[in-house]
């Protein structure tokens, strides 16, 4: 094939990315939008650089080092980076590749001044902008200036923020090329920069415009403040002019200069209301284009505005799908279940099979439609209320969405729909049966057995017809009105005991220490037998130290030949076989169980050997449930000895055995939905290993990017959509990089709520208060729990405790949350195990620093951060 050395702008298209880089593809896109005018020009395509690459082989072995490294060793990608840099600098241009780009600016004028600028193939595309990771040069001219500045971009596809960027996205420098786009030079009055969405809020009806005289680059590199324009429905709604004392010109002889604006002009807006309106119409029409919200580079010039770059802006969250034009509002459900990272297609649609409420996904989250409560006014209360004890900032965002009239009309309180996820039903008059909770789990084990025996004989077509009656059987169980009430029962009586022991004793969250050691809690017991393995462990000296090199999850199998390790094999198989189902992130079924990967479990079997002495699980268990019995005498006491003291402290004594018999089992129905889960996992990943075998999948893994529907079609048909499947990796991998919103417009505005707090110290971290007490300690900020490498005494710092953390929950001194309510799993066990918690703390693992010594207060909900 015939390499194509450059092409006109205006012959580039958005397939062609591979050849002109994401920002040529994007302009000559551009360029054929009726209305849209952009400056002539030409790419200089990937086989040029290609072909420059060919000439210093050199640089081969540089970029292999270069993928081996770390994206934090920053110092040896900043070393290995220049050394690319300059080698491709050096590199002369052959003859017929520089009489190519001579002959294409001869067509568009040798003597004009250009804008030479890079263009990646992984620039500019929906899932990462790349924005400023290479280089653009301005009012270049002559061809041998060009020729030259053309080599500098294609040095600058190694620039260090470059190479650091493409290391953190998962991105191969290998399979990265970079073009070049030369264009006309356009010597502008005012430029700026155009989101076709609000770049903070998220909202997609409100477009932002960002304007300053002379080139754009003057507020991009921070010389100035822009003036900021906010554009709703074709009118200006709000407008900020920036005093802009200087602005970037171009130079007549090439170049450009910053220069000083006089005094008058300063304080004049850079463009009217009326051009700020005609711009962002302009905008609507790439938007529509493209399908999606643009971040576009424009400059005026002539009175007439030119587009020079329109790229998708990747940091919005993504809004549901609905099919509709009305207003919706969403809630996050992994904010209530502990796991706000992205979940895998078949993740999502199994959870969207077997939940109690329809579910929307968006940006690989889970999300429930909450408009039709919050139109009622009787269900909004109740939904405002429900919502707001568990989590106060999911209360504040609905609310600041409420206090906007026109958003979510009142409707008549008729038929408002199911209860929101989560919902209570009415308040429990009469006390429940305790001997109710040991029915429920009896229930549940017996129902779980009966799916085991289902199941064993059901493979292809059968299996997928055999798992939908199944969600039906999962979602009676957890359906159940018994069930509801045992959980409620317990909830509601935290609720009485916190209120009322505050109201007449002064003291606030008492519950918290009337439910150390409560029985039958699933999740504290998972935290305490870790403990009893530890202490099995601890006596064979080669069990610890093989197990400190263990890396491959066959290592029960080698314990065996070891002294002592036929009882720590026994030991940890025990542990597995009661709660092997769980792991981080559980609700999303394609994450590996711990039976799946036991090594997940070692570090913190190691901590627990090194730091606990034989016979702490035991201890701490009644440790707990003494104070808990010295808490109950002393609130009694005390009540007896106020006005109507007799009343109260009975009333208190029936919610104290209340919330004893079932605050428990608010933990068992979440491991009664993972046993399940993996029992479904299971089964799948047989049929799996069928579809491997069968040639149909190359790796059983990418069941997991197929829903569970597409997953039975392909079952069925034994054919599969490998491009739909690296679509959803790729589109999973990006997923990453966004942070999902508590609450969600279908407007696109992402509210986080806010605590409106004026009673803790200035810089403290304000939270919600879980788990009471006052602890200092060292904080220990952890992302996976695989990396936890915890002392006694440390505080843990994590974006979101789901039950399989509770492991460690054993060895720390307290726990600061970025995510999480007073009924989510993390404080339950908290309060279980007697450790002051803060939850809801936004970006506490960046605002506290690994090793930094804090102070959590856990019953005036902040943090400090200790000097």
């Amino acid at each position: 094939m015939t390499e194509q050395y450059v092409l006109d702008l205006q012959d580039a298209d958005e397939n062609q990315v591979a050849v002109v880089g994401g920002k040529g593809a994007h302009l000559g896109e551009l360029s054929r939008i009726e209305g849209i005018q952009v400056p002539g020009g030409f790419c200089v395509t990937t086989d040029a650089f290609r072909r420059i690459m060919a000439e210093a082989p050199s640089i081969d072995e540089r970029i292999d080092q270069l993928s081996r490294l770390s994206p934090d060793d920053r110092e040896a990608s900043r070393t290995l980076s220049g050394q690319i840099r300059r080698t491709i600098e050096g590199i002369a241009i052959p003859v017929d590749l520089a009489a190519a780009i001579t002959r294409a600016l001869g067509r568009l004028g040798e003597q004009a001044a250009y804008a030479v600028r890079s263009s990646a193939t992984a620039e500019d595309l929906p899932t990462a902008s790349f924005a400023g990771q290479q280089d653009t040069y301005l009012n270049v001219a002559g061809s041998t200036a060009i020729l030259q500045h053309v080599s500098r971009c294609w040095a600058s596809l190694f620039t260090e923020r470059a190479v650091t960027y493409r290391q953190r996205n998962g991105i191969d420098h290998r399979t990265v090329h970079m073009a070049v786009v030369v264009q006309r030079m356009v010597i502008p009055h005012a430029a700026g920069i155009l989101f076709t969405a609000d770049p903070v809020t998220g909202n997609r009806k409100v477009a932002t415009v960002d304007a300053g005289f002379g080139l754009g680059e003057a507020f991009v590199s921070g010389l100035v403040n822009p003036d900021v324009f906010k554009v709703r429905d074709g009118e200006v709604v709000a407008k900020a002019i920036a005093a802009k004392q200087r602005a970037v010109h171009a130079l007549p002889a090439g170049g450009t200069q910053e220069v000083a604006i006089d005094a008058q002009q300063q304080e004049q807006p850079a463009l009217t209301d009326a051009q700020v309106v005609r711009l962002v119409q302009l905008g609507r029409l790439i938007e529509a284009h493209f399908g999606r919200p643009q971040d576009i580079e424009w400059c005026l010039g002539d009175d007439d505005f030119r587009i020079v770059q329109s790229r998708p802006i990747t940091t919005l969250f993504p809004i549901p799908e609905t099919g509709d034009q009305e207003n919706h509002v969403y809630v996050s459900v992994g904010h209530g279940q502990m796991m706000t990272d992205p979940m895998k297609p078949l993740g999502l649609s199994m959870w969207q099979l077997t939940a109690m409420v329809p579910m929307h996904v968006a940006g690989g989250r889970l999300f429930v439609d909450v408009t039709r409560r919050l139109a009622s006014p009787a269900s909004r209360a109740g939904l405002l209320e429900v919502l707001g004890k568990g989590d106060p900032l999911i209360r504040d965002a609905l609310e600041t969405v409420l206090d906007r009239d026109d958003f979510v009309p009142s409707v008549p309180d008729a038929d408002s729909g199911r209860p929101p996820a989560g919902g209570a039903p009415s308040p429990i008059e009469t006390d429940p049966d305790p001997a109710l909770v040991t029915e429920l789990i009896a229930r549940s084990q017996e129902s779980i057995a009966a799916l085991e025996r289902g199941i064993r004989t059901k493979s292809g077509p059968a299996l997928f017809d055999f798992l939908l009656e199944a969600f039906e059987e999962h979602k009676r169980v957890l359906g159940d009105p018994l069930n509801l009430q045992a959980i409620m029962a317990g909830m509601e009586a935290t609720w009485w005991l916190n209120d009322k022991l505050q109201e007449w004793l002064g003291e606030k969250n008492v519950a918290d220490t009337l439910t150390l050691s409560a029985p039958d809690n699933v999740t504290s017991e998972m935290g305490l037998a870790l403990l009893d393995v530890a202490d099995v462990i601890r006596p064979h000296a080669e069990v610890v130290a093989f197990l400190q090199g263990v890396e491959d999850d066959g290592f029960l199998d080698e314990l065996a030949k070891l002294s002592g390790g036929t009882e720590a094999r026994d030991a940890i198989e025990a542990y597995l076989d009661r709660y092997g189902m769980r792991c981080v992130g559980e609700i999303d079924i394609t994450r590996p169980r711990w039976r799946e990967q036991p090594t997940t479990l070692v570090p913190v079997i190691l901590d627990h050997v090194r730091n606990f002495e034989p016979g702490a699980a035991e201890r701490r268990f009644e440790q707990g449930r003494q104070k808990a019995q010295h808490k109950e005498q002393d609130v009694l006491s005390r009540l007896r000895a106020l006005p109507d003291g007799d009343r109260k402290a009975d009333e208190a004594k029936r919610m104290i055995d209340r919330v004893r018999a079932f605050i428990g089992y608010r933990e068992y129905p979440k491991y009664g939905i993972i046993s399940r889960y993996f029992v479904y996992k299971q089964a799948l990943v047989k049929e799996a290993e069928r579809l491997v075998t069968a040639g149909v999948l190359p790796e059983k893994e990418d069941i997991f990017h197929l829903t569970f529907q597409e997953l039975g079609d392909v079952v069925r048909s034994n054919r599969v959509d490998g491009r739909l499947i690296q679509q959803r990796k790729d589109a999973f991998r990006s997923y990453h990089a966004l942070t999902p919103p508590r609450v969600l417009t279908s407007d696109g505005e992402a509210l986080t709520g806010a605590y409106r707090r004026d009673d803790v110290p200035a810089g403290a971290l304000v939270g919600l208060p879980v788990s009471a007490g006052t602890v200092e300690g060292r904080a220990r900020v952890i992302l996976d729990m695989a990396d936890a490498d915890l002392e006694a005494g440390d505080i843990l710092v994590t974006p979101f405790t789901d039950p399989s953390w509770s492991p460690l929950f054993v060895g720390i001194a307290g726990l600061v949350t970025e995510v999480g309510g007073l009924m989510t799993h993390g404080a339950v066990i908290a309060r279980e195990y007697g450790l002051p918690a803060v939850v809801g703390v936004e970006q506490a693992t960046r605002l506290i620093r690994d090793g930094q010594r804090i102070r959590v207060h856990g019953t005036d909900g902040y943090v400090e951060i200790l000097p």
